[in-house]
C-alpha cells in the first residue's frame, strides 16, 4: 500500500472521510487508526445514556467495527499514531505488537478533543468525572446504580467498554449529592440526568450566567427553570479544588465556599488534541486548533484536518473559528473524503449553531449575539428580544417562545440569534442558521415564507416576529 489514505481517529470526521473516499474511489486503500476501542459513536447522546433515556452504549454507535470492515476500510483499533513525518509521508503507529511506520499518500488528522479538568485540584479522586467518551458515560452510570443489582453487562458494549473501571464504580455506594462544575452543554444536560436519578444537585458556574454563548435571555430563563426543578445554582463561583481521602467528599470554590458532596462532574470545556502535530510544519490557528483552508487542507501538502481538532470558517465574520460540534465534523470529514478521492468538495462554513435541552426547555443559538464580539468583527450590533406563542393561541399545547436576534445597524445584515421555550423551540434556530448562511438582511428574513398551521405555529412564527421588531429598530 504505497499510496493509502490514512486517517487518524475513528469517530465522526475520520470515518465520514474514510467512508466517502472508499465509496468514490473503491480502488484506494483506506486505513483508519483509532487508539481506543470505541468507534463512530454519538458523543452528544452520552448524557441521555447516563439519565436512562438510552438503554445501551451500543445504541449510541453509528457504525460497528464490522460495519466499517464491510465498507472496505482497514480499521485498526487500539492503534495510536504517535508521530508524523511530513517529509517522508509516514506516520509512526503504536499498537499491541509494538511500533511501526505507515506510509500515506494523503493523511487526515481527526484526533478530536479532550475534556478539561484543570485548574481543579483533586480531580484524580474517585467520584470525579468528565464526560467525553463512552467509557466516561459507563463509569458515571455504573456509579449511580445499586451495587447489589449492577452488572457491567447491563451497560452494553461489553466487547469495547472499560470493564474494570465500570465494575469498580458499580461496586461503590452511589452518591446522594453531586456537584456539577460548568454551566455549558454538558453541565446542563448532566444536571438533568442527575436529577432524574434523585440526586441533590449543585451547579457551579464561574460566570454569573448559564450557557453564555446562548445569550442573556436563554441563560436567565434556564436558570429560573433549573431552580424550579430544585437544582441549587452557584453562579459566579469557580470550583478550584475537590477534597477527600480516596473519594470526593468536599468541593471548594475560589471564594472560600465549601460544600460536602459525594461526586463531581466537571464540564468546563474541551481543547483540541493537537499533540500529534507538535514539532511538525502543520500550523495551528489562533484558537489553538489546526488551521485549515476551505477544503480542510492544512499548511502541509496532502495533510488534512477535520472535526474537533480543526478550525473552520465562520459564516458571519469570514474568519477562522473553532466549533467543536457534531455536524461540522461529519460534514468536513465527508467533504475531505470526496476531495481525496479526486472530487474537491469544500468543507463549508459554520455559524456555531447549537441546541441544548434543559428539562422541558429547548434552547438554540447561531451566529454572533455578543455585542463586544460583533464590534470586534467590524459590525455595529443592534438586538431585539421578543416573546410570542409557539402555536396559534386557541390551539392547545403551546407555550411562550423567546427569540433574540442581532443585526448590523448599517447593512441590516443578520448576525445571530437565539431561542428558548418548552414547545419545540430549539429547532426554530435552524431558520436563523439558514438565514446566516445566506447572509440575509433582517428584512429578507422577515419576508421568508415559513409554514403556518395552528398545531405548529402562529401565522407569524416567533422568528419572524423578532425580525419584524428588530427591523423597526434599525
Amino acid at each position: 500500500m504505497s499510496d493509502p489514505f490514512v486517517v487518524v481517529g475513528g469517530d465522526a470526521a475520520g470515518l465520514s472521510a474514510a467512508s466517502k473516499c472508499r465509496r468514490e474511489d473503491p480502488e484506494r486503500d483506506v486505513v483508519v487508526f483509532e487508539k481506543g476501542r470505541w468507534v463512530s459513536y454519538a458523543h452528544c447522546g452520552t448524557p441521555y445514556f447516563v439519565k436512562g433515556d438510552v438503554d445501551s452504549l451500543t445504541d449510541l454507535l453509528s457504525l460497528s467495527p464490522a460495519d466499517v470492515a464491510d465498507r472496505g476500510i482497514d480499521l485498526r483499533r487500539e492503534h495510536e499514531v504517535v508521530a508524523v513525518d511530513a517529509d517522508a509521508r509516514t506516520v509512526t503507529v503504536r499498537g499491541p505488537d509494538g511500533e511501526f511506520a505507515q506510509s500515506y499518500g494523503d493523511l487526515l488528522v481527526a484526533t478530536g478533543g479532550h475534556a478539561v479538568s484543570d485548574p481543579i485540584d483533586g480531580f484524580g479522586l474517585d467520584g470525579a468525572f468528565t464526560l467525553h467518551g463512552l467509557d466516561h458515560a459507563a463509569a458515571v452510570r455504573a456509579f449511580l446504580a445499586d451495587p447489589d443489582e449492577f452488572s457491567v453487562g447491563d451497560l452494553g458494549g461489553v466487547d469495547y467498554v472499560d470493564r474494570e473501571t465500570a465494575a469498580r464504580y458499580g461496586a461503590m455506594d452511589p452518591p446522594e449529592t453531586v456537584a456539577v462544575a460548568g454551566g455549558g452543554y454538558v453541565g446542563i444536560e448532566m444536571t438533568e440526568a442527575f436529577v432524574e436519578h434523585g440526586l441533590d444537585v449543585h451547579l457551579f458556574q464561574r460566570p454569573n450566567r448559564l450557557l453564555p454563548p446562548f445569550g442573556e435571555a436563554v441563560g436567565d430563563r434556564v436558570a429560573d427553570h433549573l431552580r424550579e426543578r430544585d437544582v441549587t445554582l452557584h453562579l459566579g463561583e469557580e470550583v478550584t479544588e475537590l477534597r477527600g481521602d480516596d473519594r470526593v467528599e468536599t468541593l471548594v470554590c475560589g471564594s472560600g465556599t465549601e460544600i460536602d458532596v459525594d461526586a463531581a462532574l466537571v464540564g468546563i470545556g474541551i481543547r483540541p488534541n493537537t499533540a500529534l502535530v507538535e514539532g511538525t510544519p502543520v500550523e495551528l490557528g489562533d484558537s489553538g486548533a489546526i488551521a485549515t483552508d476551505e477544503f480542510g487542507r492544512t499548511s502541509v501538502e496532502s495533510v488534512y484536518a477535520a472535526g474537533d481538532v480543526a478550525e473552520m470558517r465562520h459564516v458571519v465574520t469570514g474568519d477562522p473559528t473553532w466549533d467543536p460540534l457534531g455536524l461540522p465534523a461529519n460534514r468536513a470529514g465527508r467533504a475531505i473524503g470526496s476531495t481525496v478521492a479526486g472530487d474537491p468538495e469544500p468543507v463549508g462554513g459554520v455559524a456555531g449553531t447549537a441546541v441544548v435541552k434543559a428539562f422541558e426547555l429547548g434552547c438554540g443559538r447561531a451566529g454572533i449575539l455578543d455585542h463586544e464580539r460583533a464590534r470586534e468583527a467590524g459590525f455595529d450590533p443592534v438586538s431585539a428580544t421578543i416573546t410570542a406563542g409557539s402555536r396559534s393561541g386557541y390551539y392547545p399545547g403551546g407555550s411562550e417562545t423567546t427569540v433574540t436576534l442581532t443585526a448590523d445597524r448599517d447593512s441590516e445584515r443578520l448576525l445571530g440569534g437565539n431561542v428558548v421555550g418548552a414547545d419545540r423551540a430549539a429547532i426554530r434556530i435552524d431558520t436563523v442558521a439558514t438565514a446566516l448562511g445566506a447572509e440575509m438582511t433582517v428584512g429578507e428574513l422577515e419576508r421568508q415564507d415559513l409554514a403556518y398551521a395552528p398545531p405548529f405555529s402562529p401565522v407569524w412564527d416567533p422568528v419572524l416576529v423578532a425580525a419584524k421588531v428588530l427591523r423597526g429598530r434599525l
